[in-house]
């Protein structure tokens, strides 16, 4: 099922103000309603690999995976749909490569990156995350942070160490605790959502939320919510216009239809029998 007409997908990412390179990579596929944000590190152009692999490897297998199997088919050992274990998988492999590639070639010793992937089925969204790159909803005129940053502020934080209006001027604030690449196996968290017609996402590397509040974020969105590419643009010039110290990345998605499966809603009535 195309989820053309259904979604709207925006994306761009930007070199910023002080980066010599961008290690900033996306991707996004609106027919299949997936989209994938990393943002890379690593040594000279290294985390542009990592961040580059990520999206491409990530993008192939669900293009691949979706294309198979019961749209938003429940897997009973984990209770998560299907579209979410196959990002899930998606990731691992990803990982597994990017790890592999490090280990073997000396230039890319030590690179690794961030991940955010979504992926839309049957007016539902699988979300899966690993590092400090986010993802917000905005429903209803009211912004809302879905992700939990990988990050050793974001665990301070969590520990009542900091206030979140103190971790603001932490010097920790890029210290990630998880990435991919950097180790054989990685852990992704998982998330399922309903999705509503109307519903915005915004995807995000650390160099807009680094230098842009969530308020204003907010004010942007709801100012341009009629044009997703000057509301990605407006975004990425407040963060320039802040310091741009870092690349900027912005996908925005939003729901324009519901996009249901009437097979899907028959198949699940005879799984309650």
């Amino acid at each position: 099922m195309s989820l053309d007409g259904k979604l709207e997908i925006i994306g761009v990412t930007d070199v910023g103000r002080k980066r010599a390179h961008n290690e900033d990579s996306i991707g996004s596929d609106t027919g299949l309603g997936v989209a994938v944000l990393a943002d890379g590190m690593g040594g000279y152009r290294a985390g542009e690999v990592a961040s580059a692999m990520a999206v491409n490897m990530i993008l192939d297998d669900l293009r691949e995976g979706m294309k198979q199997g019961r749209i938003g088919e429940i897997d009973d050992k984990t209770g998560f749909c299907r579209e979410t274990l196959l990002i899930k998988t998606a990731i691992e492999k990803a990982n597994a490569t990017i790890y592999q590639t490090a280990q073997r070639q000396p230039q890319c010793h030590g690179m690794g990156t961030t991940v955010v992937a979504l992926a839309f089925y049957d007016d539902r969204m699988s979300i899966a995350h690993v590092g400090d790159s986010r993802m917000y909803r905005m429903r209803g005129g009211e912004l809302q942070q879905v992700t939990s940053d990988h990050s050793l502020l974001q665990e301070l934080i969590d520990k009542g160490f900091y206030t979140p209006e103190e971790a603001k001027k932490s010097l920790n604030k890029n210290l990630v605790t998880r990435a991919m690449g950097i180790e054989m196996a990685v852990n992704p968290d998982l998330q399922e959502d309903v999705v509503q017609p109307g519903d915005l996402y915004l995807m995000c590397s650390d160099g807009l939320t680094d230098l842009v509040e969530d308020d204003v974020i907010h004010d942007i969105l709801l100012e341009y919510s009629e044009n997703l590419e000057d509301a990605a643009r407006h975004l990425i010039d407040k963060a320039n216009a802040a310091g741009g110290v870092d690349n900027i990345s912005v996908i925005l998605v939003r729901a324009l239809k519901p996009f249901g499966t009437k097979q899907n809603w028959y198949n699940k009535v005879l799984d309650w029998f």
